[in-house]
């Protein structure tokens, strides 16, 4: 399977929108074929493609160019203007100013350099099972935070279905017991994955939700706990510390729990994102990001920053609706997606 395997859909998946799925033919006929999980790919990320193609083409008007103050700056410019920050932006200019200074350059040439300096800042070691660590025996709990509307609900449901697609058995929490649709809308998912879930009252307190879904799926054997937690502005100290008190109570059932905390971000967030990986990647100790909401509307470039200034390594990319439009994140498929449309 490729780098970015897409999770196979069984044939009774459910949908996040009505009549989504096979896209029946103009005819009637057969299905029209879905386009590969590369191509979808290639789409999400169309707006920073789009910038970084058109407009390094800008750079190379001429057959050469000569690598020059003027041309270092320009270069700069374009590559902030995909939400890859200055600090990445400054990292990719200083070694193409130190690999080409004073010479005549193709645009061949400075994209190989952009693309492995890239690469470089997103590189991280590949993990057999996915981007999970699992635990050596029982449970693998994995807690999921972000802020509300970041896509978190959807993505722990996307993250339930890749472990029922290889026959794991999850327990699901939910503890954004502030949010009574969070709740809803986890145990409509629940149902429809065929997974169990375990609730609270509105406004109880997470940490016990947390504490009794742990205990679930040690009682049942559950393979996977994915716990919810509340939503709220991560400059929000209450939550911090609500986050605190979760870590604290599962690590009483399960020392090492959780196993991995992920940190879902929405793409088309675009620089906010940085503050909210700020903002939760201390409290809640994240081991790793989702970046959710990854279609044609974002610049995938926010990525690069989140990378480099956190070492909070991106694990999954949602690209779509469905609960199997989820891929393990990797470095060198998604440069080639950013640069697949590149010139020269």
């Amino acid at each position: 399977m490729g780098v970015f395997d897409r999770f196979k859909k069984r044939p009774d998946e459910p949908t996040d929108r009505a009549g989504e799925g096979t896209a029946p033919s103009p005819q009637g006929g057969e299905p029209a074929p879905q386009p590969g999980f590369f191509g979808m790919l290639r789409s999400a990320l169309k707006k920073t493609t789009d910038v970084l193609n058109t407009d390094i083409r800008d750079l190379f008007k001429r057959e050469g160019r000569l690598v020059d103050e003027d041309f270092l700056r320009d270069l700069f410019a374009i590559l902030v203007k995909t939400d890859m920050g200055t600090g990445p932006a400054a990292r990719i200019r200083d070694r193409i100013g130190t690999e080409f200074r004073a010479r005549v350059v193709h645009m061949n040439e400075v994209l190989a350099s952009v693309k492995d300096e890239i690469r470089k800042i997103l590189e991280r070691p590949e993990s057999a099972t996915g981007g999970i660590h699992l635990a050596a025996s029982g449970p693998t709990v994995i807690l999921v935070v972000g802020v509300n509307g970041s896509g978190k609900t959807t993505s722990i449901a996307k993250l339930a279905h890749l472990f029922r697609s290889r026959g794991k058995k999850v327990v699901l929490g939910a503890g954004d017991t502030f949010r009574a649709a969070a709740v809803e809308q986890l145990t409509i998912w629940a149902d429809r994955l065929g997974v169990e879930i375990v609730k609270g009252e509105q406004g109880s307190d997470p940490a016990a939700v947390a504490h009794r879904a742990v205990a679930r799926a040690i009682e049942t054997q559950a393979d996977v706990c994915i716990i919810d937690t509340a939503g709220r502005l991560q400059t929000q100290t209450n939550l911090m510390q609500q986050l605190e008190k979760i870590h604290r109570v599962m690590g009483k059932l399960i020392p090492d729990a959780p196993h991995e905390t992920l940190l879902v971000l929405d793409a088309t967030a675009g620089q906010n994102a940085l503050s909210q990986a700020q903002g939760f990647s201390t409290a809640a100790k994240c081991t790793g990001i989702v970046l959710a909401k990854l279609d044609g509307t974002a610049k995938g470039g926010v990525i690069i920053p989140i990378r480099e200034r956190f070492a909070i390594p991106v694990k999954f990319v949602g690209l779509g609706e469905k609960t199997s439009d989820l891929a393990t994140f990797n470095a060198d498929q998604f440069v080639d997606a950013l640069f697949a449309d590149a010139p020269g």
